[in-house]
This record gives C-alpha cells, structure tokens and sequence, in this order.
C-alpha cells in the first residue's frame, strides 16, 4: 500500500494551545473512520492571546511542538503535509478588546509556521458557530455515525442517530445537535450535507462562560457585592484558603470590563475561601440571565433552543471536571442529583483535605468546587436535561485514541475529505482481499472435510 498522508492542526485555545498530528491511508483519502490520530504535543505556556503585548513571543511558543511534528512526519511526506492553525475564544476576545494586538499575535503566529517545510494553509480565528459544529463532525466522525466500511469493503450508512457535543474550553461553551425542531433562530441553524445525507444542527457558542473566564464572572460578582473589601469571602473556594489579588487580573477581559469599578486596577484584595456549597450555587446562578426569551423556548441569556434529544458526548473541561469528580472524589454521576452533591461535596472539603487527595492537581484544586456547580447549572438549568435525558452524556475526551475537539472535524472540511455526495460504492482493494481470503478459507474447510472423510473410511475399512 502506498505511505499514509499527514494532516497538522494547531488548536490554539485561551488558556493553552495543543498541536495534533493525523494521519490515513494515502488511498483511502474519502473514507471515514481511517484519519486517526498519530501524535499530539501540548505547547508549553499560556493560550496565544496572552501575548498581546509581545506577539513574536507567541510564535516562538510553538517551536517546540513544530520541531516535535518535523519528527513525526516522515521527511519525505513533510512537503505535502497541511498545516493548520485554527484559535478560538481566546483569540476572539483579543479581537473583541484589541483587534490590532490580534491582527499581530496571528502574524507572528504565521511567520513561525511558513517557516517551517509543510504545506501551510492559514492561521485563522474561528466562530463560535464553527467551533461547535466541528467538535460535532470529529465526534460524529470518529463513532462511525456517518458512514462506515462494510467488511466486504463496501459502504455503510449505519442508521444510528448522531450524538450531540458540548465543548467546554478556557473562554466560551457550545452545545451543537442534530434536530427535527424548528429552529427559530437562523443563527443557530446549519445545514450540512455529508456522504449524500442532509443535517439539520443547533448550535450555539456561549462567549464569556468557558471555564477561566466563568471564573473571572463570579469573582467580579462577589467582590461587587462585597463592595470591594479589603477582605472577601468566597463561598466556592475552600475553607483553609486566602489569596491576594489584584483587580486587574479580574477585570483584564472583555467578559468583565462592564463590571470595572472606578478603583485603581492595581488595588489588591484578599480573597477568603470559607467552602459554602449552596451559597455558592446562588452566586453562580447570577452568570446566567434565566428571564428573559423572545422564543417558544431558551436556554439562557435569550438564545433560542430546541429541546435536546439523543445521545451526547461531552468533552474538554466537562470530561476534566466529572473525571475528577469521579477518580478523586469517588462518586459516580449518572443523575443530575449526583452532580449536584459531588459539587456540595467539593465544596465542604476544606483545602488541606483536596491537597492530600490530589495534590498532582493543585493548581486546579481551587476551582473544582465552583466549576463543578456551573456545569450542574449550564446542563440542567440552561440546556434543560432532566433525570431522563442526562444519563444520555457521555463525559469523554477520547474515541478510540483519538481526542474530540473541533481540530480534526475542521481538518476534514478543508482538505475535503467528507464529501457531500454519497461515494460511489466501488468495492475497494480490501473488497478483492476478502474474496481471496473466503476463497481460501472454503477451499481450506473442504479440504479438510475430504481428508476427514477419506481417514474416516480408512479406519472403517481396516477395521472391517
């Protein structure tokens, strides 16, 4: 068979950027389920929206993984590698504050990467829209819900539903589904047609409620309600913790500015940690605008959506965040309910305790307890999943071994490799494969019944 083919993606995400490398079967360039991932290397260092103020800094950044992928690719397949570099929230707030500061970090981003040997196609910031629909496409991908290799090579379109995905990044949140509902709103609609098959998707990207900056939101929330103390107490930190902050290291974001006080945004105020489950809950449920809709139905903020149905996958800080939940606390989520007492959990144990229970995770320690609330809020509250719809998420980061993220559904439309149309059902080489090995196969088991029967009657007749 001829050498596989490569596929470079760089996710440039708000708080860190992963590069991933793919490969296929060079003469399997429109099949599915056959792109899989062949390495994936973590760029040390913040997201590269936090070098607005030093741009060339960001492209340095990714030096390291590029000269990882400069090995992973074999040197003769380097040329004909596309390279892609897609940035999401992040970068789309940047471009909200400073488009300019934008404008640089993605230059110098570029330089970085043409100077490398592989077939470079642009590095570009992606809608939220964008961002949901290909997380949805790679999970959809990867699950063979598309279409799929019969075992004698031919084409398969497998009549299973398609799986929702929700993606949980640094800076903004999506819910992507396909729907038979009417969608009310044509922002929310995208229409896309795979293997000859027309889908109807929702999709919604939610800027300002991603992880990092969800945690900027509340913080803004309590020392506004604290009036800006020289001591705050925060209800979903844990109780044993207090750390100073600054105040611009909370209102340094578009999704806090509107909140700014007129103090000096180098004031620092400590913050107290006194692990209030419920009491957390209530500042958390203030992120969302649950009033007002003019719809038949919303989830929050007054974005229009459809009743969620079918099976769901629920990657990045989702699986991070029940993974946790389940590993280190050890309690199972199956129901709304377990996600709202492992939170209350969280929530009552005090500092000391979480360090000895994970103490590979302190840095994140400090935020589960919140984290974990929001998501049990943004599921049942916002997207409305109840008792019977819930247990239908499944919270993964991996198919296969392969990771779920927009970065290989975005792979796959740019390099055309799902087609619109319904391929042609041409059998494929595995096809003349399969007749010989059943061939040999039957030629095999006769024989061996003809040899059976001979020495059965051999038997018989020197017996007799």
């Amino acid at each position: 068979p001829p050498p596989p083919q490569y596929g470079i993606v760089l996710d440039a995400g708000s708080s860190h950027t992963a590069m991933f490398v793919y490969k296929w079967p060079a003469d399997k360039e429109n099949d599915t389920g056959v792109v899989s991932e062949h390495s994936m290397c973590d760029v040390e260092g913040p997201g590269i929206s936090s070098y607005s103020s030093n741009p060339p800094a960001a492209g340095t950044s990714l030096v390291h993984c590029l000269n990882q992928a400069l090995r992973d690719v074999p040197k003769e397949k380097h040329a004909g590698t596309p390279l892609y570099l897609g940035a999401t929230a992040g970068m789309r707030l940047l471009n909200i504050a400073n488009p300019q500061a934008s404008d640089a970090v993605l230059s110098a981003v570029a330089a970085t990467l043409k100077s490398y040997p592989f077939d470079f196609r642009g590095a570009k910031i992606l809608s939220g829209e964008e961002e949901g629909v290909f997380g949805w496409v790679t999970a959809n991908y990867l699950l063979e819900n598309f279409i799929k290799r019969g075992w004698l090579g031919e084409w398969i379109q497998p009549q299973k539903k398609t799986l929702g995905a929700m993606d949980f990044g640094g800076a903004s949140t999506q819910i992507t589904f396909e729907t038979r509902d009417t969608i009310e709103d044509p922002r929310n609609e995208v229409m896309l047609k795979l293997y000859g098959q027309v889908y109807k998707v929702y999709t919604h990207s939610f800027l300002c409620y991603g992880r990092d900056q969800v945690l900027k939101r509340l913080l803004s929330k309590l020392l506004q309600a604290e009036s800006y103390r020289a001591t705050v107490p925060h209800p979903c930190w844990p109780t044993g913790y207090h750390k100073s902050l600054s105040l611009s290291s909370v209102y340094d974001s578009p999704c806090t500015e509107k909140e700014r006080p007129s103090l000096a945004l180098n004031t620092t105020i400590t913050v107290v940690g006194t692990g209030n489950g419920s009491l957390c809950a209530l500042h958390v449920s203030k992120l969302f605008d649950f009033t007002t809709c003019s719809f038949s139905r919303c989830s929050f903020d007054g974005i229009f959506q459809p009743e969620v149905s079918g099976n769901f996958i629920a990657f990045s800080a989702f699986f991070y965040t029940v993974d946790f939940i389940q590993t280190v606390m050890g309690r199972p989520v199956h129901l709304p309910s377990d996600l709202k007492d492992a939170a209350e959990t969280i929530c009552a144990t005090s500092w000391s305790e979480l360090l000895q229970k994970a103490p590979k995770l302190e840095k994140r320690l400090l935020d589960y307890c919140a984290v974990s609330t929001f998501i049990y809020l943004l599921t049942t509250k916002g997207y409305n999943f109840n008792n019977h719809s819930f247990p239908n998420i499944a919270f993964q980061k991996k198919a296969g071994e392969t990771s779920i993220g927009w970065a290989l559904g975005y792979m796959l439309n740019l390099t055309n490799m799902i087609p619109a149309e319904k391929p042609s059902s041409h059998k494929s080489m595995l096809y003349n494969y399969w007749v010989i090995l059943i061939l040999l196969f039957v030629v095999t088991t006769l024989t061996s019944l003809v040899t059976a029967v001979c020495l059965l009657r051999r038997s018989k007749s020197s017996a007799i």
